[in-house]
């Protein structure tokens, strides 16, 4: 382990910071039940039992428990119920759920997915809070996820052109002492053990543990994982207005550094989706660890039905060791063999972020609203070094040896120390303007410093940012049951966002992404069943191009839109049937550029940008799941997922085909103990669920037919 890996075991900063934190509050919690009833409060219970899978409410639209129907913007909720009937192990797994989204395979190190035709490699938040370390989620300690669709700087800054992913973490539960364990088996060495666990401690305390362990192989030659999540919270009320929950997380992952197979002739090559093109002894050259742990505050303090104030503070402290070798080379079509690379990526990061949100329900010139006024303060340290050379070249067909030492150039591995400062001033205020008229307006103030300084050679490099983000909404409801919106937003992204500055890119403005949308949401069958649909234009202008003149510089001079429709419905239908569907149509393309990209298929050609399909956007993509409740503890049912051709890259050279997966379900409860049965792909249908984005190569298979059975007790 080189010289700079660290313990990463967060420093005892606990006290000092509770200390602070006493001050403030957490507006989390709902209002008491004397409150008056304002717009956009809600009481938000879990959304497994009978909310099935029709959540009422949402947190990461509005930062509080707005109901659906009152939010100008397409909201994707994936509950529990949802997510523990298909069986999901991975944020994969649940964002097939989410209409719009595609998959990257993340370099085999990370959840990375497409939003409306954007990668959103850095877009993940946890309870509402920034966490955009890059690794794999673990779903143990999970309520439910939210797709925030369309640019969210308003609340959440940086970043968001397609979306933003927002996990809500399971809670203590006051009064109540109860649990459940599980253990899961299945095909291709699949095992997995949960808990979790609740304890009323008293009237003013309670505890909660969410854990899991799993050690399980894959249906890709080598691969294994190896993980656990550790996740205690406890929840107090420190006096009848005021709460606290403190919340730690200890998540550990290893597994291969899975990067696919190669293109041929403009497809996936023809291999069994067994087929690695790594090292034959993976286990020791090709193997990803990350570490995570985080600590959260939240206080909440209500003064009373109109005014409330939250504050929250997470620190995180994430470590990365990546070895990998890929078919990331060139593709001879004549010789039939790919080139192959080696590289490593090694990361520590530690930060923190306190929010700080005032809540104010009033009735100002005869209108109810709902302000919401908040600080953000945050500071992420990152180091990295990453070094990768050429290895060697295989046959096409039959890849598996053991690579030759790579290539590396001396100063390949220059380590980078980047601070990256965020301080934001935020406001926004949901207005009922008429009985059958809302509005929704907000703006954020953001400044994002970027600091980064190399161990040597390198001078040091640095930029500061300063940008308004604005967002609107207007919200017409004719009937209790109908809302039509329409709605404005505005995001950026500033240069490195996440990674450390570079010479060609510190010069370079923000990226500005924009979305128009309208939309209708529909609830029936009093409420239990919910429509929504969507029809957007996302436009990000100011994307960084390599200046043709001065190749050692990059300008702001590219656009990239996507015109798009979203349709989705969730719910309980009569004759006791759960139901989620969704459908998307994805325009998106590059529509000013001067970039080109490079073909890896031999003989190698510059492709211009400008014209080309996005990434791993297909144009229609739909899903299907249901379950019926059969009497007599017995549940069944099953889903289709339909995903249609994309493109590996910007290239348009190389296509994944569509395809179209079944899986079905069947649950039996007796008592205490529940078990499930899950068949994914059951017709064992061969397709290809991902790729790099930005690469021909470097796509990856999807899963053959497997089984996989819970067996789940309560108590």
């Amino acid at each position: 382990m080189h010289a700079f890996r660290q313990s990463h075991t967060l420093r005892p900063l606990s006290a000092a910071l509770f200390a602070a934190l006493c001050s403030a509050a957490w507006a989390q919690s709902p209002p008491p039940a004397t409150a008056p009833q304002t717009l956009g409060e809600v009481t938000v219970q879990s959304t497994t039992g009978d909310d099935g899978y029709s959540p009422a409410a949402s947190t990461s639209a509005t930062k509080g428990s707005a109901p659906l129907r009152d939010v100008p913007q397409a909201v994707n909720v994936v509950p529990e119920q949802l997510m523990r009937d298909q069986g999901a192990r991975s944020m994969e797994d649940v964002l097939r759920n989410v209409p719009g989204v595609a998959m990257s395979h993340g370099d085999g190190q990370r959840d990375q997915v497409v939003i409306r035709g954007f990668t959103a490699i850095a877009d993940q938040f946890v309870d509402g809070v920034r966490d955009d370390a890059l690794y794999f989620r673990d779903l143990a300690d999970i309520e439910r996820v939210e797709a925030l669709k369309g640019p969210a700087a308003v609340l959440y800054g940086r970043g968001s052109s397609g979306g933003l992913i927002n996990r809500v973490t399971k809670k203590p539960r006051f009064g109540e002492t109860s649990g459940e364990a599980s253990l899961g088996l299945g095909s291709f060495d699949y095992r997995r053990a949960t808990a979790d666990v609740n304890v009323g401690l008293s009237d003013t305390a309670a505890f909660r543990i969410n854990a899991s362990v799993e050690d399980s192989g894959s249906y890709r030659d080598q691969q294994f994982v190896k993980r656990h999540n550790f996740a205690p919270s406890l929840a107090l009320k420190l006096a009848a207005q005021t709460d606290l929950l403190l919340q730690y997380t200890n998540a550990r992952d290893q597994r291969l550094t899975d990067f696919g197979i190669p293109a041929l002739n403009g497809r996936p090559v023809n291999v069994s989706p067994r087929t690695y093109y790594g090292s034959s002894n993976a286990a020791q050259d090709d193997t990803t660890t990350s570490t995570m742990q985080s600590l959260a505050a939240t206080l909440n303090h209500r003064f009373n039905g109109d005014w409330s104030v939250r504050n929250v503070t997470r620190l995180y402290d994430y470590a990365l060791d990546r070895y990998n070798t890929l078919p990331g080379g060139t593709t001879d079509p004549v010789n039939l063999t790919v080139g192959r690379t080696r590289s490593f990526v090694l990361r520590d990061e530690k930060g923190f972020f306190n929010q700080t949100d005032v809540t104010w329900r009033n009735r100002l010139g005869g209108f109810q609203q709902e302000w919401l006024m908040g600080v953000e303060l945050g500071q992420q340290k990152k180091r990295a070094e990453s070094v990768s050379g050429g290895a060697d070249r295989v046959p096409i067909y039959n890849p598996g040896n053991r690579p030759a030492p790579a290539s590396f150039a001396a100063d390949g591995a220059i380590p980078s120390h980047t601070t990256q400062d965020t301080a934001a001033l935020y406001w926004q205020n949901q207005i009922t303007l008429a009985p059958q008229w809302k509005a929704l307006v907000g703006a954020r103030y953001d400044v994002f410093g970027q600091e980064t300084t190399f161990d040597r050679k390198l001078a040091g490099l640095s930029r500061t940012d300063k940008k308004f983000s604005p967002r609107a909404g207007l919200v017409w409801q004719p009937s209790e049951a109908l809302s039509y919106y329409v709605s404005y937003s505005k995001s950026f992204q500033p240069s490195a966002e996440t990674f450390a500055l570079a010479a060609n890119n510190t010069g370079a403005e923000p990226e500005i992404t924009e979305n128009k949308e309208i939309g209708v949401k529909l609830d029936v069958l009093d409420g239990r069943l919910n429509f929504t649909g969507a029809l957007f234009n996302l436009e990000r202008t100011n994307i960084k191009n390599t200046d043709p003149t001065n190749p050692s510089r990059q300008i702001n001079v590219g656009t990239q839109r996507t015109n798009g429709l979203e349709l989705t419905a969730n719910g309980r239908l009569p004759d006791r049937w759960d139901v989620s569907a969704g459908y998307a149509w994805l325009d998106g393309r590059m529509t000013r550029s001067l970039a080109t990209t490079g073909s890896l298929q031999l003989p190698t050609a510059a492709i211009a940008a400008q014209g080309k399909v996005a990434a791993l956007t297909p144009r229609n993509s739909a899903f299907l799941w249901a379950m019926k409740d059969l009497g007599h503890g017995l549940r069944a049912g099953g889903g289709v997922n339909y995903v249609g051709a994309r493109f590996t890259s910007l290239t348009n050279l190389v296509t994944l085909p569509g395809y179209t997966t079944l899986d079905a379900a069947l649950q039996y409860t007796l008592g205490q103990w529940d078990l499930d049965v899950n068949i994914k792909n059951l017709a064992n249908r061969k397709y290809y669920v991902s790729a790099h984005g930005s690469n021909d190569n470097l796509i990856l298979p999807g899963s053959p037919r497997a089984l996989q059975v819970t067996l789940r007790t309560r108590f």
